[in-house]
């Protein structure tokens, strides 16, 4: 056989075997019917020609994203498997990050960069630094346990506001069922002195958080089963008062018959939440102004 031409017919037949071999997708009809402006007002935050993208299959459930823009990828917990995963925004590749992870939750940055973390299996919020190494940064109140760590935000003064609801001592799939030390609180930690205060104990299970876009409020889920018929599944907001304690606590608005999770504000003061219906999007008066119906594992 003459090896210039084998050569040459194996190159002319590899474009094809490659396409054989491609994930074929459905094209994406633009804009996506996927994302719906339920106000108006709202459309201007609508990019007509982005959609929801898949990012990955494989966890059991996936929480606390994290983007590291500085080195291109994203950082999410796949809670019951134990473990973080890294997805690569450059070539799509989604790789294990740390496990164990101690079941960890909610992940956030600090005001240097270091990557936060809330351990369910640990019961504790660690830093990791910047050499890899892990930093414990709160594990007790008052001699006593944290419950399990739930979700973060950082001040602009740095101190780090976290949730503490216990989902990860409640069963084995999560972290390792335990008794609870603690009510279930929202805590303010400064991590230079290590001081911590409850800023929050009102509520049943207190989850995601996010401070408003000029710090004068933060807004708390509640994810707590309604105790009574008609009570409401809330996000709740409180004024935050010499960026040390809160108050005046009440209803931003009712998720029911949905619920939230994590919440996020944008520069216009616009909580973005993810809802168990629907991901949503709420002005500062606590009305839905955007909806993105989305059942794929991992999307942006």
């Amino acid at each position: 056989m003459n090896i210039t031409a084998g050569a040459a017919t194996a190159l002319a037949l590899k474009p094809w075997v490659l396409a054989e071999e491609q994930e074929w997708k459905s094209p994406v009809v633009y804009p996506d019917p996927a994302v719906e402006v339920i106000d108006p007002r709202f459309a201007k935050y609508k990019v007509g020609n982005a959609a929801v993208e898949r990012l990955y299959v494989g966890t059991r459930w996936a929480e606390g994203p994290v983007w590291f823009a500085d080195g291109r990828y994203l950082l999410f917990s796949d809670i019951p498997n134990n473990r973080m995963l890294r997805w690569l925004e450059e070539t799509g590749e989604v790789s294990v990050f740390r496990s164990p992870s101690n079941y960890s939750n909610g992940n956030y940055r600090d005001r240097q960069g270091r990557l936060l973390t809330c351990e369910h299996d640990t019961r504790r919020v660690t830093r990791t630094e910047y050499d890899g190494t892990i930093t414990v940064l709160m594990d007790r109140f008052q001699d006593k346990k944290l419950n399990a760590p739930n979700d973060l935000a950082v001040h602009s003064d740095g101190a780090i506001w976290f949730s503490d609801p216990g989902y990860g001592i409640m069963s084995n799939y999560e972290g390792h069922k335990a008794p609870f030390e603690l009510p279930a609180n929202v805590y303010r930690l400064d991590p230079k002195t290590r001081e911590a205060t409850v800023v929050a104990t009102n509520m049943d299970k207190p989850n995601g958080l996010c401070f408003s876009p000029d710090e004068k409020r933060l807004y708390i889920v509640d994810t707590g089963a309604p105790k009574h018929p008609g009570d409401p599944l809330p996000i709740r907001v409180y004024d935050v008062v010499d960026s040390v304690r809160l108050k005046n606590g009440r209803l931003f608005v009712n998720m029911s018959p949905g619920s939230s999770d994590g919440i996020r504000c944008d520069v216009d003061g616009n909580i973005w939440s993810a809802a168990g219906w629907a991901g949503e999007g709420y002005n500062g008066r606590g009305k839905a102004t955007t909806g993105c119906t989305c059942s794929h594992p991992m999307a942006r």
